[in-house]
């Protein structure tokens, strides 16, 4: 997602109420980098919304998981016992 999101036409609103202490806080948050609080709160928010969905759609591995993880796909094991029996239940389910 890009900067571009947050200059689209606004045409939905969004309420919150806040605290006297977090508005100012906001407020001179905003001041700081010359921003309307409107700005600075749109912006912010945006921000840590990107920010999230990336954490929670992006796996992160170290080194020794990746090569596990690369290791298991080159090489799978076969399947035992238990994993064939769900399997062919699931067929039996499904009808596929």
């Amino acid at each position: 997602m890009s900067g571009k999101a947050i200059t689209k036409a606004r045409d939905e609103r969004l309420e919150a109420r806040v605290s006297r202490d977090q508005k100012a806080l906001f407020q001179r948050a905003a001041e700081l980098q010359g921003r309307t609080l409107t700005d600075f709160v749109i912006a912010s928010v945006h921000d840590a919304a990107v920010r999230v969905i990336d954490e929670t759609q992006t796996i992160r591995l170290n080194a020794a998981d990746s090569r596990a993880f690369a290791e298991a796909l080159l090489h799978p094991r076969e399947p035992n016992a238990r994993l064939k029996a769900a399997a062919q239940r699931y067929l039996k389910l499904t009808g596929a």
